[in-house]
C-alpha cells in the first residue's frame, strides 16, 4: 500500500478524497443527537455559515497534513491497515487533533476559533468514533 500523502498528490485523487471527507464529516455531524449533538450541530452551523464552501476549503487545507500524520501509524501495520488504524483510534485522533489545535491557535477568525474551542473538549471521542469510516477511506485511496 502506498502512503496516503503520496496518493493525494494526484489531483483527481485529492479532489475525490476531499469530497469523501466532507461527506463523512457532514454525515457524522448529522448523526449526532442529544445535548452534545445539539452543541456539535450548532458549532458546525457556525463554521459553515462563515462563508460558502468553508468546510471543503478547510478539508483541502488539512488533508495533506492529516495524511502526513496518519501515514506513520498506517505504516506500522503488519497486517490489515484498516484494522490497525481502528485498533489505534486514540493515536489517530490525537495526531489529527494536534493539527487542528495548531490551526485553531493560529486562526485570526474569532468565530471559527470560538466554535472550535467550544467543541474541543469532546472532540477526541468523536474523532475516535469516526476512525473506522476514516480508515476505510484511507485504505481506498492509498491502494
Amino acid at each position: 500500500m502506498k502512503s496516503l500523502k503520496n496518493a493525494i498528490e494526484d489531483r483527481e485523487t485529492f479532489d475525490a478524497a476531499t469530497r469523501d471527507c466532507v461527506a463523512l464529516i457532514e454525515s457524522e455531524v448529522a448523526s449526532k443527537s442529544g445535548l452534545s449533538g445539539m452543541a456539535i450541530k450548532a458549532g458546525f452551523a457556525t463554521l459553515r455559515g462563515l462563508r460558502p464552501g468553508f468546510l471543503e476549503h478547510v478539508v483541502r487545507g488539512l488533508l495533506p497534513e492529516f495524511a502526513g500524520a496518519i501515514d506513520p501509524i498506517a505504516a506500522e501495520a503488519t497486517g490489515d491497515v484498516e484494522q490497525h488504524l481502528v485498533a489505534n483510534a486514540g493515536r489517530v485522533a490525537d495526531a489529527l487533533l494536534a493539527i487542528t489545535d495548531a490551526k485553531a491557535e493560529r486562526s485570526q477568525n474569532r468565530a471559527a476559533k470560538s466554535a472550535y474551542g467550544r467543541l474541543r473538549g469532546s472532540a477526541k471521542q468523536h474523532v475516535e468514533a469516526v476512525v473506522p469510516r476514516l480508515a476505510e477511506l484511507i485504505v481506498r485511496y492509498a491502494r
